[in-house]
């Protein structure tokens, strides 16, 4: 769970982040990015619409995009706010597709948000695995 301070709550700084954010897709994530100032938390939120499937599904990709996001925010605590949105095809996903597309796209959007310091992280496949694998549902 990312500490309260990281987190994206209402919908105002989540209109705000995906309205004036740079923005960038892959197969199964969007990322938007909004540079905020130096001396602010970095905050992230999620949005897994019922698109990506039930209940079950939507947990698992919120879970695994959670953990992509604490490692990002772990390598760049300041500076920027974050809405990673899932899409469809996440729920399919098996982890290191997962988080190379969430590598590409975060890597890509806070490049063009000129977020300082974040554009350089590195998240890739190889560098984190689930604490366990979910069973498939």
């Amino acid at each position: 769970m990312l500490p309260e301070q990281h987190r994206i709550r209402t919908s105002g700084q989540f209109s705000a982040t995906t309205r004036s954010g740079a923005r960038n897709g892959r197969r199964n994530v969007v990322v938007y990015v909004r540079p905020t100032g130096e001396d602010l938390p970095a905050r992230v939120g999620f949005v897994v619409s019922k698109a990506v499937g039930n209940a079950v599904r939507r947990n698992k990709v919120k879970r695994r995009l959670r953990e992509l996001a604490q490692t990002t925010v772990r390598e760049a605590p300041y500076g920027y706010d974050v809405v990673v949105r899932a899409l469809p095809p996440a729920s399919r996903a098996d982890w290191a597709e997962l988080a190379d597309d969430y590598a590409k796209a975060w890597r890509t959007a806070s490049a063009r948000a000129g977020v300082p310091g974040a554009a350089g992280t590195t998240t890739t496949a190889g560098d984190r695995r689930p604490a366990r694998e979910e069973p498939e549902s």
